[in-house]
């Protein structure tokens, strides 16, 4: 089955290649990213991220799904001495780069939990492989219709940061500026809270974060600089045959 819909701002697309009826699956899948979309938009004056970002809620007050997510976000605040931080000054409390990757990764362990043993699930370009191989592309960064790699994923997950959708919003926290030392950079690991986090933590470090994301277990990293350079840790897995 193949289903798409519009959620948290971008297409999300499902395609589950096992025999069966997982519709219902599907369901659950959809209303889980509106439901966090709901509670942890920055961009919704009610949701629990708001609210706590306006002093309206107190620590102790938070759900432990939240907890969860802030937590992640320090560490990367800590691992990357402060150059990736949701707490930005005249920013707001916006921990999307975080709950993105999170909360596709939960819906990937729903299906799985369901039975489904072959899938892939697109969230806007990161994606969550499952029972491949899967082909998954990487999009060019100057080029929209141009594709720089094509990788192939058994089971794992592939996230991009980049320029070319939104411009230079990454901030680097320890400057305050935009992060302009890469055009964009990719990496894979086993989840796609894990994958979403360090490709947009690493972009926010500029040129070395490259180096620091692929000195992370377990991540494997493809970058293009802002000098236009290919940057690629010997186990990315491109296919086979793919020239980059």
């Amino acid at each position: 089955m193949r289903r798409v819909e519009h959620v948290m701002g971008f297409p999300v697309s499902l395609r589950i290649d096992d025999e069966g009826d997982f519709g219902a699956d599907a369901d659950a899948v959809f209303a889980w990213l509106r439901e966090v979309d709901e509670r942890f938009s920055p961009f919704k004056d009610g949701s629990e991220v708001s609210r706590y970002g306006r002093g309206e809620l107190k620590a102790g007050d938070l759900s432990a799904d939240l907890v969860e997510i802030l937590g992640i976000c320090e560490h990367y605040r800590t691992a990357t001495g402060g150059a990736f931080d949701v707490r930005l000054p005249g920013h707001g409390l916006d921990p999307c780069a975080v709950v993105k990757g999170w909360a596709v990764q939960r819906a990937a362990e729903l299906l799985a939990d369901a039975g489904a043993r072959r899938f892939c699930l697109n969230a806007g370009g990161d994606v969550v492989a499952v029972g491949g191989p899967w082909r998954v592309g990487v999009r060019h960064p100057e080029i929209a219709d141009h594709l720089c790699a094509v990788l192939d994923v058994t089971d794992g997950a592939v996230a991009t940061s980049a320029r070319y959708e939104r411009g230079d919003h990454i901030i680097d926290g320890r400057t305050g500026r935009p992060a302009t030392g890469l055009l964009s950079l990719t990496v894979t690991a086993a989840s796609l809270t894990e994958a979403d986090s360090v490709a947009t933590a690493a972009f926010a470090m500029g040129r070395e974060g490259v180096d620091w994301a692929a000195g992370l277990e377990g991540c494997e990293v493809f970058a293009v600089d802002a000098g236009r350079r290919v940057l690629r840790t010997p186990g990315f897995p491109v296919a086979a045959h793919q020239e980059v």
